[in-house]
């Protein structure tokens, strides 16, 4: 009885010890299910990026630089891209990538589990991970957080991604910083800058078609680009509009309108590239300051003074005239010596604010990035001599005082201190004064000359400035000292260092042509220096002005004593070694300048507006030898050629006269007033009391 109680107990409480065990098994692989997958989800956690840096998103965009007037001079960027908020978007570019890409995107949460297991069907297919299934947020945790890898793990830290992102961050959000960071191929990121690409026209002005061409080359934009693939890039764009219309985002009239529409047949130029001098001149002073990743990937907008219409036209004239200069003198040039290209340089600035309206360091930057409108140190030449006669000038010096182009000839000490030999005016003279000295190693002599090797004596100052007399401007340094001059050169703005020698009257100190523009500027502008400058403001991508730079101006000089050299310089172009200048039909004052054995010459000229200098020569300081080597004869007509094209947008307008400045005739032999029968007479500008007071006999010589 027993037993059978023990049975039947048995077997009414087996299904309890069934149940009860399977209970403790599924309890069991669930814990292990839950541990496994605990341990799995910390793995792939732990590894995630923070998405907190999408609070502050910034892809990396393109720092572009502006002329004057707001035409793109050229851009920097590691990615082409230009950033968008989404109310700059089309709705129509909205909608296409929604039909397209995730037509269930404003309601899931970041993920699709539909999708997820489409995608992770067809992958077990075809036992490799594929693309696919992916939401528009997931494309964007992707896009900005992950490696390009297909691989298991990738996909399930996207997953995590996507949903952090959901929870932060609005649609419109996320919508905006997709569509800033999408890839279109060619190095170009953003429908900002891709629908110029692809269309010339800013992204608010796309049309329906354009929209979904813009779209539908998103998976692989080079196999479906419309330039590379039509055919295949009408299909992508026409099966756009078609989901488009099946969402019900388009009528049936706009699908079929869209799909009327032609496709863009070639890239439109957005890749600026100009004055590559100048703007390696703007990104040397500002990456230092903002730093690489700012300068490079910041968005800046940087705005300057050049004027790149001018900037094109000078350059298409200084190729020009510098090539036909290299074919024109080949025969004669020294080809022993001269293993470099025939080279140049130019600035204009704005007379009254410094700007730099153009600047050319060099025929082809390509082959030679040395700028040599700021880096080159060559000899002035005879465009220096403007100091010297602006020093005699504040020194009680006139235009009409009689100065000596004669032989002379000075030795040094021990010291190498310069003294001039006295009593030797003549080569006769000057050789019997150093004879004595000739054995000895530690007797130096210098016997300056004039380019043509002729002596005028007794000139006015205005004449032998208009001439170039050398011996004349060492005359002058030689009773001024070597020292006066450098100190007017400095205040006028030179940077470079001079040396206080009585050669420095010759040009025979290194500066730059950025240098020696600068301080004839000083000239134009009534003796107020202006420091070139060539940065206006600089902004971040949203506008913020970061830097905003305007003129600075130091009074170096009275206007009188500059107007009266200024004066002297229209002379130059007038009468002296700049005559083919006159053919701008306006005063312009100016110097030219060739240094020893026509190494470099030069042309720096001037108006009321522009300042502009010009220099040529060999980078090796090979010898120059052409038919006419000189300032006058080979800078001076390129320079003509150039500013008569960029004074053309300037009135014709004379130099101001400043206050007791007055007006003399006299006589230009003498320098003496001149009577009503003198033949070579000139009126000629005197600060009112240096006047001469003396009359001259031209009336009698000229009976």
């Amino acid at each position: 009885m027993v037993f059978f109680k023990k049975a039947i107990s048995y077997i009414t409480e087996a299904p309890h010890r069934f149940v009860l065990g399977a209970f403790y098994i599924v309890s069991a692989i669930f814990v292990f299910f839950l541990i496994v997958g605990s341990l799995l989800m910390f793995y792939f956690i732990k590894g995630l990026p923070s998405i907190d840096k999408l609070g502050e998103y910034t892809p990396s965009l393109t720092t572009s630089v502006y002329d004057i007037n707001g035409e793109i001079i050229t851009e920097y960027s590691v990615e082409r891209r230009s950033f968008l908020t989404l109310d700059k978007i089309p709705l129509d570019l909205q909608n296409a990538l929604i039909a397209m890409e995730d037509n269930n995107f404003f309601n899931h949460w970041g993920i699709s589990v539909k999708g997820i297991l489409r995608a992770f069907t067809r992958d077990v297919l075809h036992r490799k991970v594929r693309q696919g299934g992916s939401t528009i947020t997931q494309q964007l945790a992707k896009l900005i957080f992950l490696k390009p890898e297909r691989t298991l793990s990738r996909k399930i830290k996207e997953i995590f991604i996507a949903i952090e992102i959901e929870r932060n961050f609005s649609k419109q959000e996320i919508l905006q910083m997709y569509f800033n960071q999408i890839y279109f191929g060619s190095g170009v990121y953003g429908v900002g800058t891709a629908s110029k690409i692809y269309f010339g026209k800013d992204v608010e002005n796309l049309t329906l078609g354009e929209c979904a061409l813009l779209i539908g080359v998103i998976p692989a934009p080079e196999r479906y680009s419309p330039f590379a693939n039509p055919k295949l890039a009408k299909a992508r764009r026409d099966l756009v509009l078609n989901r488009m219309y099946e969402e019900k985002y388009i009528t049936k009239d706009e699908l079929k309108k869209a799909k009327e529409e032609p496709l863009p047949d070639k890239k439109s130029v957005i890749y600026y590239s100009n004055a590559p001098y100048f703007t390696e001149y703007i990104r040397q002073q500002l990456e230092p300051k903002y730093g690489v990743e700012m300068f490079w990937q910041g968005g800046l907008k940087i705005y300057t003074t050049l004027d790149l219409k001018m900037q094109k036209l000078a350059e298409d004239i200084f190729e020009k005239k510098l090539a036909e200069y290299e074919a024109k003198n080949e025969s004669k040039t020294d080809v022993k010596t001269a293993t470099s290209t025939l080279q140049g340089a130019f600035v204009a600035l704005d007379t009254k604010t410094g700007g730099i309206k153009i600047m050319i360091g060099g025929r082809n930057y390509r082959e030679s990035q040395f700028n040599r409108a700021v880096q080159a140190k060559r000899q002035a030449g005879s465009t220096f001599k403007p100091f010297v006669w602006l020093t005699a000038l504040l020194n009680g010096y006139t235009p009409a005082t009689m100065v000596y182009d004669s032989p002379m000839a000075f030795y040094s000490d021990s010291r190498m201190n310069w003294h001039l030999i006295d009593n030797a005016t003549d080569q006769s003279t000057i050789n019997d004064a150093i004879e004595p000295f000739l054995e000895n190693p530690d007797f130096k002599i210098w016997m300056p000359s004039n380019l043509d090797n002729k002596f005028l004596g007794a000139i006015t100052l205005r004449r032998a400035l208009e001439k170039s007399r050398n011996l004349a401007s060492v005359y002058l340094v030689n009773k001024l000292g070597p020292a006066a001059v450098v100190d007017t050169a400095y205040k006028a703005g030179i940077k470079s260092k001079l040396d206080a020698v009585p050669s420095i009257g010759l040009g025979t100190s290194l500066v730059t042509v950025l240098d020696m523009t600068s301080a004839f500027n000083t000239f134009a502008n009534s003796g107020i220096y202006v420091e070139p400058f060539a940065i206006l403001r600089v902004s971040d991508h949203n506008g913020k002005v970061l830097e905003e730079n305007f003129p600075k101006e130091t009074e170096s000089f009275r206007p009188q004593e500059v107007y009266l050299l200024s004066n002297m310089m229209k002379g130059v172009v007038k009468r002296g070694t700049a005559r083919v200048v006159s053919r701008i039909k306006r005063p312009v004052a100016g110097k030219t300048g060739t240094t020893q054995d026509s190494k470099d010459t030069w042309f720096i000229g001037f108006t009321p507006d522009v300042t502009a200098g010009a220099w040529m020569g060999y980078d090796d300081f090979s010898k120059i030898t052409m038919s006419d080597w000189t300032g006058g004869g080979t800078v001076a007509p390129w320079w003509t050629d150039i500013m008569e094209q960029v004074l053309s947008e300037y009135p014709v307008r004379d130099f101001t006269v400043p206050e007791k400045i007055i007006f003399v005739n006299i006589d230009e032999d003498s320098g003496k007033i001149a009577g009503p029968k003198c033949k070579n007479k000139f009126m000629e500008s005197f600060i009112s009391g240096t006047e001469p007071k003396e009359f001259s006999d031209c009336d009698k010589k000229d009976q």
